[in-house]
C-alpha cells in the first residue's frame, strides 16, 4: 500500500535566516574561530601611528579570531585631533549605531577599543561611546596606543569621574605597547594586562639604501606630526648648532603641521638659523614615497616628548631600513632604541646633547652603520608584522577565555 506523503510545514523566512546565521557561527567555530572581535577605531587618513596600526591589524591573518571593523572618523586632518567640533557629536551618534548593528550582524563577543590620550575632549567622547556600547559585549579589550588616559581621571569633576570609571574600568584585557608607558592598565583595573609591541611588514628589500660617493652629504630624517611636543623645535635647534660647528648635512622633515601657527614659527626658525639651504619639508608621505625617504636617509632623529606618545612607530620603520636612531628618553621610545647599540637615547628638550650625538654619527659613518645593523636585527627579532598579529590574536583569545566571559 502506497503511503501518501504528508505536506511539510512551511518555515517562515525569518526562522530560516536565524538558522542560517547559527549554522555560519557553528562553521566558524569548527574552523577554529574563537574570538569574534568588533574593532572600533579610526584608520587613515590622516596618517597617525595609532590609526596606521589599527589598519594593519585589520589586514592581518588570524586562525582563532575574526575581526570586523566600525570606522571612527572624528578627525580628517592632524590639526583636528583633540579639538571640539559640532560635527563630531553627530558622527559619534552614527558610530554608536554602527557598533550596535555590528554587534548584532556579526554576533561579536569582544569589543576592541583604543582609548584616547590625556585630553579632555577625546576622553569625553570615549566615555559617551563606551557607556553606550560596552554593556552589549561579553569581553572588552582596551588597546592603549595613546598612553596616559588614566592620568586625567583626577582632573575630572565628581559626576564625570564616576562616568569615567564606568566607561574605562575593569576591561577584560588591557594591551600596552611597552612596559615603560604610563600604568593605564593598573590604574584602570584591567583584569588581564598584556604587552604587545607594534610590528610592521618588512619592505626594506624593495627599497635599497643609497650608496655613498665622493659627493655624499649625510641626511638626517624626521617623520611625524610637525608640532612642538614631537620635539621639532629641539631638532631645529640641534641643526642650528651643527651648522655653527661647520658640519655638512641635510635635514629632511616629513609630516603635516598641527596648525598654521606652528608652521609659521617653524619657517621663521629655519630662516633665522640660516638653515634654509639644508632643511627640506616634504609634507605627508605615504606608501612608496615614505619608504623611499627612509631608504635615502643616513640617520633617523625622533626627539619626542609628546604627551600621549607610547611607542613611536616611525622608530621601528627606521630600524627596518637599518638607520641608526637618535631619540629621546621618553616612555616606550627608549625601550625600542638601545643606547649605544642601535643608536643614542638623550634627555628630552636637550638640543645640545642631540646635536652632539648627531655629530658623532655624521663624523663616524662606520659607527652609524654598526648601530643601524644592530637596529635592523632587533627589528627582525621583535617588531615584524607576523609577531604582532600572533600577539594580538593571543590577546583576543585571552579575552574570551576569561572566566567572566559569559
Amino acid at each position: 500500500m502506497n503511503q501518501v506523503a504528508e505536506p511539510q510545514e512551511s518555515i517562515p523566512k525569518s526562522k530560516l535566516r536565524r538558522r542560517y546565521r547559527r549554522s555560519k557561527q557553528v562553521n566558524k567555530a569548527c574552523d577554529g574561530i574563537v574570538a569574534r572581535v568588533l574593532v572600533v577605531g579610526q584608520t587613515p587618513p590622516p596618517f597617525v601611528g595609532q590609526w596606521v596600526m589599527i589598519e594593519k591589524m585589520l589586514s592581518g591573518t588570524y586562525q582563532h579570531a575574526a575581526l570586523h571593523h566600525v570606522r571612527m572618523n572624528f578627525s580628517g586632518s592632524v590639526n583636528e585631533i583633540g579639538q571640539f567640533q559640532l560635527t563630531k557629536i553627530f558622527h559619534l551618534t552614527g558610530v554608536v549605531a554602527r557598533v550596535i548593528w555590528g554587534r548584532i550582524r556579526h554576533n561579536t563577543n569582544v569589543l576592541y577599543y583604543p582609548p584616547a590620550g590625556p585630553k579632555k575632549v577625546p576622553v569625553l567622547r570615549d566615555i559617551a561611546l563606551l557607556l553606550a556600547t560596552r554593556w552589549m559585549f561579553k569581553s572588552v579589550v582596551l588597546h592603549f596606543h595613546a598612553g596616559g588616559v588614566s592620568e586625567i581621571q583626577q582632573q575630572l569633576k565628581w559626576p564625570v569621574r564616576t562616568l569615567f570609571r564606568l566607561a574605562y574600568h575593569r576591561a577584560t584585557v588591557g594591551i600596552q605597547l611597552t612596559e615603560k608607558n604610563p600604568d593605564d592598565c593598573g590604574l584602570l583595573d584591567v583584569r588581564h594586562r598584556v604587552t604587545v609591541p607594534n610590528g610592521i611588514t618588512d619592505v626594506a628589500a624593495d627599497f635599497p639604501r643609497k650608496q655613498s660617493d665622493a659627493s655624499w652629504v649625510p641626511t638626517i630624517l624626521f617623520v611625524g606630526m610637525l608640532c612642538e611636543p614631537k620635539g621639532l623645535f629641539v631638532l631645529l635647534a640641534a641643526a642650528s648648532i651643527l651648522r655653527q660647528r661647520g658640519v655638512d648635512f641635510r635635514l629632511q622633515i616629513v609630516g603635516g603641521f598641527d596648525n598654521n601657527d606652528t608652521k609659521t614659527r617653524v619657517h621663521d626658525s629655519v630662516a633665522k638659523s640660516d638653515l634654509s639651504d639644508c632643511v627640506t619639508f616634504s609634507g605627508v608621505l605615504t606608501g612608496d614615497d615614505k619608504w623611499r625617504a627612509y631608504a635615502g636617509a643616513d640617520i633617523f632623529c625622533f626627539p619626542t616628548h609628546y604627551p600621549s606618545e607610547s611607542f613611536g612607530l616611525v622608530v621601528i620603520e627606521a630600524m627596518m631600513f637599518g638607520l641608526p636612531v637618535v631619540a629621546t628618553d621618553w616612555r616606550g621610545v627608549s625601550t625600542i632604541v638601545d643606547d649605544q647599540e642601535t643608536g643614542y637615547v638623550v634627555p628630552i628638550r636637550d638640543d645640545h646633547r642631540m646635536a652632539d650625538r648627531l655629530n658623532e654619527l655624521i663624523d663616524d659613518p662606520a659607527l652609524a652603520q654598526r648601530f643601524g645593523g644592530a637596529g635592523r636585527r632587533k627589528f627582525i627579532d621583535c617588531y615584524t608584522f607576523e609577531t604582532f598579529c600572533q600577539n594580538m590574536e593571543n590577546a583576543f583569545v585571552l579575552a574570551v577565555q576569561d572566566p567572566k566571559h559569559r
